[in-house]
């Protein structure tokens, strides 16, 4: 793999990773150029596997390990061309970085910059509340796409979508729509990467533009992610080895944008078994001291979550 951001002049195919680290219980993205850009490079023949290539290569540019890595989606930058015309080609990977103290620092070095990925998707925190710009502001454009429509079965079509979207009655806010609602944004013209019509508004409501639509990538990887922490235990790769259930708590409702109830989800990863506790206790904030879990590294290799959907407070 090559630096990040160097092209090949002749090649058609690059990699793209989303890697994704959990500091402070916020969810936060490894980028470059500025956070317009996801970490990028062309590819290369001298590894025996793009997995191997992408650890290497982030290993290389951050110093820093990389724990689960996945493949998510392959696309095609229509916007862009090689020299010799072709259109670039992506493979775009998901990789997990488990938080340390000196990580700004390491990756400092290499010109990267960690972003909380709410500053590229505001609509989707909805930890406190969902965002009232989404109703003030997105509602009204939506109608207006959806009157736009030629035909009435255009028009409900576009209507069920919004609504299956946006949680919209008769259907409820679902966390893993992240790039459902991006694409949807995009095709009624709100993104600035779509030529938007509406570019004026702030950077607050349409989040932080990315180049070669990178953001899309970054939806599906939120979207891949926030499904998959609910049946595999991949949260654990973001988690330091040891750690409070609050800390447990709040890194996937970073993650998911969405609140817990604390009671059930205390209870729901007790009975699954997946930690452990260390016998030593957190002291390091006021108030009585937390008791200290640590995962069971059994329960990691060899299951995955049971039961169905992490309890999610309504």
């Amino acid at each position: 793999m090559t630096p990040f951001n160097q092209r090949a002049k002749e090649g058609t195919t690059e990699l793209a990773a989303v890697l994704i680290s959990v500091t402070q219980s916020e969810a936060k993205v490894l980028t470059v150029e500025s956070g317009t850009l996801l970490p990028n490079g062309p590819l290369t023949p001298i590894h025996r596997s793009l997995q191997a290539g992408v650890r290497e290569w982030v290993e290389t540019q951050t110093g820093r390990p990389l724990g689960y890595v996945e493949q998510l989606y392959t696309f095609v930058d229509t916007n862009r061309k090689t020299s010799s015309g072709h259109y670039v080609i992506y493979i775009s990977y998901l990789g997990l970085v488990r938080e340390e103290p000196d990580e700004e620092a390491k990756v400092g070095k290499s010109g990267a910059t960690w972003c909380n990925w709410y500053l590229y998707f505001p609509w989707e925190d909805h930890r406190e509340a969902p965002p009232a710009f989404i109703e003030e502001t997105f509602y009204p454009i939506f109608r207006h796409w959806i009157n736009a429509g030629n035909t009435i079965a255009e028009q409900r079509a576009r209507e069920q979508r919004v609504k299956l979207c946006w949680g919209i009655a008769p259907f409820a806010w679902n966390e893993e729509y992240a790039l459902q609602r991006y694409e949807l944004l995009y095709e009624v013209g709100i993104l600035p990467e779509a030529g938007a019509d509406y570019s004026t508004l702030p950077e607050t409501v349409i989040g932080r533009w990315m180049a070669h639509d990178h953001r899309r990538v970054l939806a599906s990887a939120m979207a891949r992610l926030r499904a998959k922490i609910k049946y595999r235990p991949v949260i654990f790769e973001l988690m330091p080895p040891t750690f409070t259930l609050l800390q447990l708590q709040q890194s996937i409702e970073a993650l998911g944008g969405i609140t817990l109830h604390k009671q059930n989800f205390r209870r729901f990863i007790t009975q699954q078994e997946l930690i452990e506790e260390t016998g030593e206790l957190d002291q390091s904030g006021p108030g009585r001291p937390a008791r200290l879990y640590q995962f069971r590294d059994d329960v990691l290799l060899e299951r995955s979550l049971s039961g169905s959907k992490l309890p999610i407070s309504r």
